[in-house]
This record gives structure tokens, sequence and C-alpha cells, in this order.
């Protein structure tokens, strides 16, 4: 049932470590996100109580990260998600169709994704070129694109120590933005705290539930190690690890850069800034100093393209290995060992997607994957624990459980709510045409539910 690479699965030596997948996902959370939406969420909350907004958006994302850990610890294969819903629903009944819509959605929401990503790139670079206009900020978000497909036609191991370089540069430049600002975070804290919190209003709980929104967006991208899990060593114990081990140290770097730049800069300012980080290094260092983090926050938008990439172009491999996809996306590279002409489909699409604006990617990738794949999964995880009749396995289990899982299915549950209704009607809308899609191909194959009786 395994998809595999090109004998990856057999030589250990050519899989990925922790370290690897503990950065590949880091470098999909922090990506441009937090650098850009730090204002966002202020406003959304007036400036205060932004520090509970983070810390809901961790505790979602963990949640969450524990369904993600459980089922990838179980089916520890590239394209995770695929596998998850078809055995979660019946691999010969409803399953098909379950795992075909995220195949429908990963195609359609992958480059929307990782354009995002180039987006964010190219706006940050317009603080150090403002000369620059709008289509030439399109054109090289679309060349961000292409070169990170470059960077990935390289076997799996070689991506690894990418990815580690590339983490010790975004980890770095959080670190350096933390520490410029460290002797007043705990006034910044204390800001936060107090005068309490007004629990009975319901004008709080509104911005609050917008801001964590924006919070759960900047997590998002823990799961990029359930992506290539066939590509991993020891998986079922690499994809939980690594999980939990990203979300609680991007937990820590979020809510200390927060509190560092609060305590820095006027609130006012913070929330109608546009380069905030390069507003705040300027005020604790120099103008060469906010031009470095510029860059280095460059380098950060620049690794998350890389990461997110990685992940997405495994996905439609995994189904094509299957015969639940077109037979073109199961190419396997003869020497690199990689699914190139998915890398391929998907680095082209991605460049197309950057002609959208950054509003309109984020709202897509959010409301689709949510519909889609991400309350489905949370019942995944309890259907198939209730049929596991193994014990004593290696498998990853969820503490708690299955609190985690129902408390995930809530949290996305208001997520898709809050993203409003004109968003919901058009996920159902791509949900439909996915089914369609599904119908049509299965009645053309006599497959499920067309079989010949």
């Amino acid at each position: 049932m395994q998809a595999n690479l090109a004998g990856a699965e057999e030589d250990s030596s050519r899989r990925m470590g922790i370290a690897g997948a503990c950065t590949s996902n880091m470098l999909n959370m922090i990506g441009v996100g937090p650098f850009l939406s730090i204002p966002l969420v202020l406003l959304a909350v007036h400036g205060s109580h932004i520090l509970l907004a983070w810390i809901l958006g961790a505790v979602i994302s963990l949640c969450d990260g524990l369904v993600w850990a459980e089922l990838g610890s179980a089916m520890p294969y590239s394209g995770g998600p695929y596998f998850y819903l078809r055995e979660a629903f019946g691999a010969e009944t409803y399953g098909k169709a379950a795992s075909f819509l995220v195949l429908w959605s990963s195609v359609l929401t992958a480059p929307f994704l990782i354009a995002s990503g180039a987006v964010g790139f190219s706006q940050y670079l317009h603080y150090l070129w403002p000369v620059i206009n709008n289509a030439g900020l399109s054109v090289l978000a679309m060349a961000v694109c292409l070169v990170n497909v470059v960077l990935l036609y390289r076997k799996i191991t070689t991506i690894g120590a990418i990815s580690i370089g590339l983490w010790i540069l975004v980890v770095g430049t959080i670190l350096w933005i933390i520490v410029g600002g460290a002797e007043h975070i705990p006034a910044a804290l204390r800001g936060q705290i107090d005068g309490g919190f007004p629990f009975r209003e319901g004008a709080f709980w509104k911005g609050v539930g917008a801001a964590t929104v924006i919070a759960v967006y900047d997590y998002a991208g823990y799961y990029n190690v359930c992506l290539i899990g066939g590509e991993l060593k020891r998986p079922e114990r690499t994809i939980p690890y690594s999980i939990i081990l990203s979300i609680l140290v991007v937990a820590v770097l979020y809510i200390a850069m927060n509190l560092a730049i609060l305590g820095v800069l006027p609130v006012q300012q913070s929330m109608h800034s546009t380069a905030i980080v390069a507003d705040y290094m300027q005020t604790v260092y120099s103008v060469q100093s906010a031009r470095m983090a510029d860059v280095l926050i460059l380098v950060a938008s620049f690794a998350s393209v890389f990461a997110i990439l990685l992940g997405f172009s495994r996905i439609p491999f995994a189904a094509a290995s299957q015969g639940e996809f077109f037979s073109v996306f199961a190419r396997v590279h003869p020497t690199k060992g990689i699914p190139h002409i998915s890398l391929l489909i998907l680095g082209f699409l991605s460049a197309c997607a950057c002609l959208l604006s950054l509003d309109t990617l984020i709202s897509l990738v959010i409301v689709i994957q949510t519909m889609v794949q991400f309350l489905a999964q949370c019942v995944a995880v309890m259907l198939l624990r209730r049929r596991s009749t193994s014990k004593g396995s290696n498998r990853f289990l969820m503490p708690l459980y299955p609190l985690p899982a129902v408390l995930a299915f809530i949290g996305w549950l208001l997520i898709l709510i809050s993203s409003g209704a004109k968003n919901i009607l058009f996920a159902f809308a791509i949900t439909l045409a996915g089914v369609a899609a599904f119908l049509y191909k299965s009645r053309q194959e006599q497959r499920w539910p067309f079989e010949t009786i």
C-alpha cells in the first residue's frame, strides 16, 4: 500500500532523520507569515490580549498536531493524508471518495499555499527595493517558485541538509529580534495581563477569535513531515516527535518575538506598520540592522516555499502510484529518486498562482483545507483507533484520547465559520466539483460505486 520513492524505502541512509524533519516542519510554519501578521493580530484584538490569541493558536495546533502524529505514525507513507482518509472511511468504498477529495483539494490548494510564501517574499523585498512596480513583484514571486523547483530537484538527504541550513538562518533571525528587546519582555508581559480579561464581553471573544485564526495560519505547517513519511528514518517515531517539538519551539519563538516587539514599539505604531520587524530593528539597532533583518526575513519566506513545495509534491505522486490519479505523476527520477513530474507541475502552477493577492491566497488555502481535509482527519483518527487491534506496537497514540481530536475538530469548525459565507460557499463548490470528478472517473473505470456486479 505504501508509495515508495526509488529505493528510498529500502536504503535508510537515503532517508531524512528527525533533525531534517523538524527543520522542514518549522520552515513551513514560520515563513514570512508571522513577520507580516503581527499588526493584523493587534488590530483584531485592538492592541490588547495578543498573547491569548497566540496561546490559543498553539493549543489548537497542538491538538491537531496530535491527530496528525497518530495518523502519520500508523501510516508513515509519502502523501500521508491521502492514505489516512482512505483507510479510515473504507479503502474500497467511501474512503475512495474521501482520499480523492484530499488529492483534489491538495492539487488546488498547494499552488495557492506555495504562492502565498512567494508573494510574501516579493512584498517584503519592496521595503528594500521600493521602486519596483506591482508587475515586477509578481514576476519576482513567480521566479521564487521556479528557483525552489531547481533546489528540490535532488536527493532527499541533500534536501535535508538544505533544510537545516535554512532553518539556522530563520531561527537565528527570530532570536536576533528577541534578544534586541529581551529586557522589555517582562514589561510587555505585564501590560498584556494587567486589567484582566473581559470574558463576558462578546466583542472581546470576537476579536480574540479573529486573531486566533491568523495565529493558526502562522502555526500551520507542523504536518509537513507527514507528506514525506515514506522518506524518513524510523517514521513511527520521527513523525510524532518532530510535530510536537516543532509546535512547542515555534510557539515559544512567536510569543517571545511578539512581546519583544510590543515592549519596544508603541501599540498604535505596531498596529499600522507595513514592515513591523524593520521598524522594530531600526528602533533597537539602526537602519542598517533593519535592512539586514529584512534580508533574513526574505530568506525565511524563501525557505517556506522550499518546505511546502517539498511536502505537497508527494501527494499527487502517492495517489498516482496507487492508480488513483494521472499516471504521469507517478514518475520517479531514475537517479535522484524524487517524484520529479509532480514537482515540476506543482512548481509551474504555483508560479501562475502568484498573480493573485496575498489575502486571496491565504483565504483560499484555509477554507478549502479545513472543509475537505482537517475536519475529516479528526473523525478519521477516531475511526481508526476504534478498529485498531494492534497492541504493543511502536505506533504513537495521542495522550488524553479523544480530547485532542475533539478540541481540534471544534477549533477547525470555528475557524471555518469565522471565514465568512462567501469563502464557505466557494469551498463547498470546490468540494462538489471534486465529488463530481470522482464519480465521473469511477464511472469511466467501472469502479465503486459503479463497479459491475
